[in-house]
Parts: structure tokens; C-alpha cells; sequence
């Protein structure tokens, strides 16, 4: 209980502190969210016309009157309306994240599943070629950006080879109340292939070096004094000492995912949280932009803290005299 506290009142103090530094980086942003919404019809609009729009959201006010007021709100469980898509940002967050989910959900369990498995072969052929492949293509694609991934992928199996859609969750004409599931599923596989080959290559090389680690630690001579080897030393011993890094680098690797998605969702026109989120940017949507904020905040803080504890409790689990 007082691990719990300890966290909750860690996430209170960085919510504070990350609402109040975005708040102060977006007040000296270069766009006018009162231009970008209205557009070219600004030439149109009356200097007293764009006064009341100005005091209608509160930009006439001094920054922190400005931030007061919206915390204030929060605290209600008000998170403001969002200017953009008209409708409360609350609504917006979730009704984009639902869409997003099925991205991020599915770019993680795969570059786990990936990373594991690659890291998994490389550790039992260590020095050899199976290892040294995986090695450099790890190591390759730890390198490249999310949206070069994407655009490759895109001009391959959308353009190249006509075989998957070039954009969107849906096809034209539908939406997310009418598209069938496996409409939904085929224009998954792009966003999903391009967000888990970034976190892949990472996942491969950290397992890769705990295998080789674990290969050389005195239970397994140990292990293999008493009769066990081949697979079954590697399956009962090596790997389930060799996964808690990886599982651990898999919760904490969500922010990262967050950001992947940002780019991926753009490059697919992909309408979720991350596409959001651009055009919340692009258009000086400061309420939406707070939420995204805040809520991908909570989910990365999620990811540490569930890491966290994940070590604690497979440690322990590991340190058992029948564990090994």
C-alpha cells in the first residue's frame, strides 16, 4: 500500500509538472489558433469580431489566469472543448484512441513477439551467422525513423504491389460504426508492420545479450552437471530468466510507441489519437493538445510503473529454490 501511494503521488507531482510545462510551451507557439481556425475568411473578420472570439476562449487573458482557469476545470473533470473537432476534448481522446488502440495493442505484441524470438536465435548461435544477421538487421532498423519504415512499406505493398490499402482504418464511404472487422484488419497491416519493426530491433539485441549472459552464469553449469541441455535447458532455464528484460523493456517502451504511432498514423492518414494530435498542433488546439498530453502521460507513467513492478516480482519469482 505504501508502494501505491508512493506512485500515485509520483504521478500527481509529474502530471502537475507536465501540464504546466506544455501549457508555457504552447503559449509561445507561432500559431494563432484564432487564424488557423477561421482560415482564409479571416480578411472578412472585423477586429471586434475577432475580439470576442479571442475572449470567448479565454486568449485575452494573462497566461497563468489562462492556466488557472483550465487546471481548475480538470479538477472538475472538465478537459476543455476542443476547437478543432468541436466536441468536448474528452470525447475526442476517446473516440481517437478506440481507433488507435488496435495500432498500438497489436505493434506491441508483435515487436514483443519479434524481438523475443529474434533475440531468442541469436543468443543460441551467439558469434555464428544466424546471431550475426539478426545482429545487423537489429541494429538497422533500431536506426531508422518510424516514418521512412512507413513510406518504404507504403510504396512497396500499396503502390509497388497493389496488395494492401494505401490509407485510412476503413475503406471510402464507411466508418468506424459500419467498417467490417476484416476491412479493418487489412488496412491494420501496414501501420501495424511499420510501428513494430521500430521496437523490434531493440527488444532482439537486449534478449540477445541477457541469453549470452545467462549461458554463462554458474546454474546453468550447474543445470547442465545434473542432465540438461539442448532445448530443454534453453526452454526451461535460459529463456525464462532471459525474458524479464525483455518484458520490462516492453512496458517501458510505450512512449516510444506513442511517438512511432504519431508519425505512422500521418503517414497512413490513419485517424486516431496520433493524427489527432498533428492536427491539433498544426491548428493551435490548446485544450486538445493538453488532453493528448496528459492522457499519453498517464499511459507512459502506466509503462514505467507496470515495468517497475515487473522486476520486483519475476526477481523474486526467479530467486526461489524451485526456480531453478
Amino acid at each position: 500500500m505504501k508502494l501505491f501511494f508512493s506512485h500515485f503521488l509520483r504521478l500527481i507531482i509529474l502530471l502537475v509538472l507536465v501540464a504546466a510545462g506544455t501549457f508555457i510551451l504552447l503559449s509561445f507557439s507561432p500559431v494563432d489558433p484564432i487564424r488557423a481556425y477561421i482560415g482564409n475568411d479571416l480578411l472578412h473578420v472585423p477586429p471586434e469580431q475577432y475580439a470576442r472570439i479571442a475572449a470567448r476562449w479565454g486568449l485575452d487573458q494573462p497566461l497563468w489566469e489562462r492556466f488557472g482557469h483550465w487546471f481548475w476545470r480538470l479538477l472538475q473533470g472538465d478537459m476543455g472543448y476542443s476547437m478543432l473537432f468541436n466536441m468536448p476534448v474528452a470525447s475526442v481522446i476517446r473516440e481517437r484512441f478506440a481507433t488507435s488502440f488496435a495500432l498500438l495493442a497489436g505493434s506491441w505484441l508483435l515487436s514483443g513477439v519479434l524481438g523475443v524470438t529474434l533475440g531468442f536465435l541469436a543468443g543460441r548461435f551467439l558469434h555464428r551467422w544466424p546471431d550475426k544477421i539478426i545482429c545487423r538487421i537489429s541494429y538497422l532498423l533500431s536506426s531508422l525513423p518510424t516514418f521512412w519504415i512507413a513510406m518504404l512499406l507504403l510504396a512497396l505493398f500499396a503502390v509497388r504491389w497493389p496488395l494492401l490499402p494505401v490509407c485510412c482504418a476503413w475503406d471510402p464511404g464507411n466508418n468506424a460504426g459500419t467498417a467490417l472487422l476484416s476491412e479493418r484488419l487489412r488496412h491494420l497491416v501496414l501501420p501495424v508492420c511499420a510501428l513494430s519493426l521500430l521496437g523490434m530491433g531493440q527488444i532482439a539485441l537486449h534478449t540477445r545479450e541477457k541469453i549470452a549472459s545467462v549461458m554463462k552464469s554458474e546454474f546453468i553449469r550447474f543445470a547442465r552437471a545434473q542432465g540438461d541441455k539442448g532445448w530443454s535447458l534453453l526452454r526451461h532455464q535460459v529463456l525464462r530468466h532471459a525474458i524479464t528484460p525483455a518484458l520490462c523493456l516492453q512496458f517501458a517502451s510505450l512512449g516510444e510507441l506513442m511517438g512511432g504511432a504519431l508519425l505512422a498514423e500521418k503517414v497512413f492518414a490513419y485517424p486516431g489519437l496520433g493524427q489527432a494530435t498533428i492536427d491539433a498542433g498544426l491548428r493551435g488546439d490548446v485544450p486538445l493538445l493538453m488532453g493528448i498530453v496528459l492522457f499519453c502521460t498517464l499511459l507512459v507513467f502506466a509503462g514505467n510503473t507496470i515495468s517497475a513492478w515487473l522486476v520486483v516480482v519475476l526477481n523474486r519469482s526467479l530467486a526461489r529454490p524451485d526456480a531453478l
